[in-house]
């Protein structure tokens, strides 16, 4: 989404105003209404894409074979990269835990209705 900042010379204030498309054209100020506004320069951040942090998974070999070995701390640190810092529940938060200490959660291999993850027995 496209914010920009901008310091208004007239009442003082930086403002932050939406604006789909770049103008060179100052816009009005919220606060006072003046036109001198002046652009700033602000920061901004970046999101992976899943794709993207799929991919550096891959390439990150120790954590592939780890995850082929069936390693819990590298199907930990799996699910850590893939959730990118979303909340996840408390007991999610629990299982992962377990995992980076090098235990497999039982939770894992049985969903509770006594079939596999997957369907595969």
């Amino acid at each position: 989404m496209p914010l920009y900042e901008y310091w208004c010379n007239h009442c003082q204030h930086k403002v932050m105003l939406y604006s789909p498309t770049f103008s060179q054209s100052s816009p009005l100020c919220p606060q006072c209404g003046n036109d001198t506004l002046k652009r700033l320069f602000s920061t901004f951040s970046v999101h992976k894409t899943y794709k993207d942090t799929y991919n550096d998974i891959l390439f990150d070999s120790q954590l592939t074979k780890g995850m082929l070995n069936n390693d819990p701390r590298a199907l930990a640190e799996w699910n850590k990269r893939m959730s990118q810092g979303e909340s996840v529940a408390p007991e999610y938060e629990e299982m992962i835990d377990r995992m980076e200490k090098g235990e497999m959660p039982t939770e894992l291999a049985d969903t509770g209705t006594g079939e596999s993850i997957g369907g595969v027995d």
